[in-house]
């Protein structure tokens, strides 16, 4: 039996919508749908968005401090290291770097069967890759192939450790 394309999701304005996540992969639907509960609907959203009388630029800056605030408490609370590179590069590395850690979570942890071990050494391993660049250029990643990019990232063993990591 395949994994249902089309959810119906009650919004956290309280309208009910149905979505085709069929874009989505069928392992990813589920934590999306979740996600998209806590969102508001299109409507209401752009409801909100035409009340509130703040410019698209004002509102994307805006967006991308809480992310760089939710990200900043992140990387504190979980010991990552700074990430190197310009500052532009660094504050977008670690936006990235804070969601493609937090998918992978969900993937892995939350809807997979690793324990907390097998998540603290993947988390040793992420920390190991400090520079902002490999991150931005992951930004697309699905969280489940952390495992493998990091793994790529870190081959020390057979001689592959890039200086730039």
């Amino acid at each position: 039996m395949a994994v249902d394309t089309h959810w119906r999701i009650t919004h956290r304005c309280g309208h009910a919508t149905t979505h085709d996540l069929s874009r989505k992969p069928a392992d990813a639907r589920a934590a999306f749908d979740r996600w998209l509960a806590t969102t508001a609907c299109t409507v209401c959203w752009r409801a909100d968005r035409g009340q509130d009388r703040e410019s698209t630029e004002q509102w994307r800056t805006r967006k991308r401090a809480e992310e760089q605030q939710a990200a900043t408490d992140w990387a504190a609370k979980f010991d990552m290291p700074p990430l190197e590179g310009s500052e532009k590069a660094v504050a977008w590395g670690e936006r990235c770097r804070h969601q493609l850690m937090d998918a992978a979570h969900t993937a892995l942890v939350v809807e997979g069967s690793w324990d907390e071990e097998d998540w603290l050494a993947l988390e040793e391993k992420a920390r190991s890759v400090r520079r902002a660049g490999w991150w931005i250029d992951q930004r697309d990643a699905d969280g489940s192939d952390l495992v493998e990019l990091l793994d790529a990232a870190t081959d020390i063993d057979k001689g592959n450790e890039n200086p730039f990591y």
